[in-house]
């Protein structure tokens, strides 16, 4: 392995590429959703989004496994073990033929994956803190987005050319050629002198010590409700478009559309919080994701139709570009403080985000039938939680002060 330092450039693309084999598994598969439901045996359409909300809730669990064990014995080492139950778990995924054994391996998919995604924003905390390490995870995320924009529409390639399971087998290959990038090109981030003696308890004092900081435990409910919410147009996408508004072909291309939207935010998020600072990014774009869907519900409540394709892409894309500045900068102010037990953190916060998204997405997910109009309601929700959130915090600083 070179131990030469990467540049930082490399860093960013390198991380990004870790965090990317999650969605390309996510939204690769997208478009052969349909086609794997009928292989499989799937009745009612709306539980294909069961193989998309079932890898979340690996990713949750899975973090709880990965990310105290990296503490222990390093970041590269675990994400390697990570892929491995990838590999094995794509290859159940490949010969299922019942939706039980496909939901299984998507859920031991997703606890395979949790490891590079985990890991990787622990790396960054290795190596940057404070607004600089959310300007850091800004230029990560800007790439990681630049997957769900290409992910469908090669999706839809390779399921018209060779079927959905060669979809699967694509993810191996290009998760394997990352595998070799990390080996080769990235030094370990966590020196010996820092690592903690493994033992059972690892996970409970790095929990004890992570809940100590309110901070810590506020900005990771409010990712829960972001990435719940969310999770729901992801699950839920492929039914809209394709069955609601007959867009099967078109699917892919308004699906990158939507997250070039998240993407440019982001991307613009990488400067605005080196001159505004993550809080008042947080503070202000929670304030426009709660309204644009409120506004939405106000004027499509008591319609029983969707509303035309320009004005759903329309309301889909603000609060997509709100979104964009919520994601990176949530996760690094909730990191901010724990930055003594990264590994530990990082797991605590992605599991507790997932597990609250999973059940978020699912019950709402549930009552997107005829029209996109739940989805909506779901952003408003989840969004006002997140301002209550947000002024529990403040009240408590300034009690504090």
């Amino acid at each position: 392995m070179s131990t030469k330092k990467t540049s930082r450039l490399e860093f960013i693309a390198l991380m990004a590429s870790l965090m990317s084999i999650v969605a390309l598994s996510i939204d690769a598969l997208l478009p052969a959703l349909e086609q794997i439901g009928f292989t499989i045996g799937i009745q009612d359409s709306r539980d294909n989004q069961l193989l998309i909300t079932m890898i979340f809730l690996g990713l949750g669990f899975g973090q709880l496994i990965f990310g105290p064990i990296s503490d222990s014995l390093g970041r590269k080492p675990v994400i390697y073990m990570g892929f491995s139950l990838f590999v094995l778990a794509s290859f159940i995924c490949v010969t299922a033929t019942s939706i039980e054994t496909m939901v299984i391996g998507r859920i031991l998919q997703g606890i395979g994956l949790s490891a590079p995604r985990t890991i990787s924003i622990a790396m960054v905390r290795d190596s940057f803190s404070g607004d600089y390490m959310a300007k850091i995870m800004s230029f990560i995320v800007v790439v990681f987005i630049l997957v769900p924009v290409v992910a469908p529409a090669i999706g839809k390639i390779i399921l018209d050319a060779y079927g959905w399971k060669a979809i699967f087998n694509s993810q191996l290959l290009i998760g394997f050629l990352i595998m070799i990038w990390l080996w080769r090109r990235q030094p370990e981030t966590l020196p010996i002198e820092k690592r903690k003696k493994f033992k059972l308890s690892l996970f409970i004092e790095g929990a004890i010590e992570f809940i100590k900081f309110k901070q810590a435990v506020i900005f990771t409910l409010i990712s829960g409700f972001v990435t719940g919410s969310f999770m729901v147009y992801l699950s839920a996408s492929q039914h809209i478009f394709q069955e609601q508004y007959g867009l099967t072909e078109e699917f892919p291309y308004i699906f990158a559309g939507l997250a070039i939207s998240v993407g440019f935010a982001t991307f613009l998020n990488g400067t605005f919080v080196m001159r505004f600072g993550m809080l008042k990014l947080v503070s202000v774009f929670a304030v426009f994701f709660t309204l644009i869907p409120l506004l939405y519900a106000i004027l499509y409540f008591n319609s029983d139709a969707n509303p035309s394709l320009a004005i759903l892409l329309t309301f889909c894309g603000l609060e997509f570009f709100a979104l964009g500045f919520l994601f990176g900068n949530l996760r690094a102010l909730a990191m901010q403080p724990v930055g003594h037990i990264a590994g530990v953190g990082a797991a605590i916060n992605g599991f507790v985000s997932t597990i609250m998204a999973v059940p978020i997405a699912t019950f709402i997910g549930s009552y997107v039938t005829k029209t996109a109009l739940p989805l909506f309601i779901g952003f408003f929700v989840c969004g006002l939680c997140c301002l209550l959130l947000l002024m529990l915090l403040s009240k408590s600083k300034k009690a504090n002060a």
